[in-house]
């Protein structure tokens, strides 16, 4: 006859090793029995009290990996940290240095802002991999050793509570990163612009004869800033002195670029040749003083915004 019990035993049997499921069916059986005679003997009805001690054993391949001593979850807690910290790791900075190699070559080759696309698939590919692969290599170990003497936690791994810090290193990187950006497109723009001639020639952006002494100048000032920002992260605080010297930094940078467009010295008179409307003298004149408009703006704004961090540090 099939009962429930007789149901319930095949659906636990099949996934318990072979060798042990005679021992197990008739542990078990012998088990269901007795509990179902335990709540007969009390007036429940033989029928009722079967349902009733199936349902408090639960679901069988539950009660079939409890027999085979076998894990129910991918990674369980022995492993689970050490996975977590290595995976944010490997992920902290794998998939951003591939998806950057991707798009310098990319723009190396001339694609332009289309070598971006191809950079972010590569480092979505890339963590994805990374991910997989990891995870994979832990659910290997953790099925093949079941048990394993890790390290144990000691206080002495607790951090050092950290500092109020008024300059993040989120900021930082994003500023050097914007910086060495700007230095490198300086030069790219001279072989690799946006604007092309009628016969596919290139024509730079800016003018090729502020490389006589302008250009390098302007890049100096750059890595002058970048290596201030790490110099600000590393004292993680604003003061007055800081503040003077990125005053001095960013007014020379906006006084050299502001100047050059003023002067009508820092876009390419080629460019004209190509783009009709830029011929024109107003219109020509109107960029350049957008230009400076728009270097003034930001340095007044960034200006404001540092006296005011560094007013509520140092009062």
């Amino acid at each position: 006859m099939n009962t429930l019990t007789d149901r319930y035993l095949a659906a636990t049997l099949r996934s318990v090793p072979a060798q042990r499921r005679d021992e197990i069916a008739t542990e078990l059986r012998a088990s269901i029995e007795d509990m179902i005679e335990d709540r007969a003997g009390g007036g429940e009805d033989a029928a009722a009290a079967e349902r009733e001690v199936l349902t408090e054993l639960g679901n069988p391949d539950r009660l079939a990996a409890r027999y085979a001593d076998r894990r129910l979850q991918l990674i369980g807690p022995t492993y689970y940290l050490v996975w977590l910290r290595l995976l944010k790791l490997l992920l902290s900075f794998i998939p951003a240095l591939a998806g950057t190699v991707v798009t310098v070559v990319a723009v190396v080759d001339g694609r332009g802002f289309g070598a971006i696309g191809p950079g972010l698939v590569v480092a979505l590919h890339v963590a994805v991999h990374i991910s997989f692969w990891l995870t994979l290599t832990f659910v290997l170990i953790e099925r093949s050793q079941p048990t394993v003497e890790l390290p144990d936690w000691s206080v002495d791994e607790l951090p050092d509570v950290p500092a109020h810090r008024d300059v993040s290193l989120v900021d930082t990187i994003a500023s050097v990163a914007m910086l060495v950006l700007t230095i490198g497109y300086l030069p790219l723009q001279h072989y690799q612009s946006w604007v092309r001639a009628s016969d596919g020639d290139n024509i730079p952006v800016l003018d090729p004869a502020l490389w006589s002494f302008w250009l390098p100048a302007l890049i100096v000032i750059l890595l002058a800033i970048a290596v201030f920002e790490i110099v600000k992260y590393r004292i993680g605080r604003w003061s007055w002195p800081l503040f003077a010297v990125k005053a001095l930094l960013n007014l020379a940078f906006t006084l050299v670029l502001a100047g050059l467009a003023l002067s009508d010295a820092l876009l390419n008179p080629a460019l004209g040749e190509r783009l009709s409307w830029l011929a024109d003298a107003d219109n020509r004149g109107l960029v350049n003083a957008l230009i400076a408009l728009g270097a003034a703006v930001v340095l007044v704004w960034d200006l404001i915004d540092t006296a005011l961090k560094t007013r509520r540090r140092t009062t």
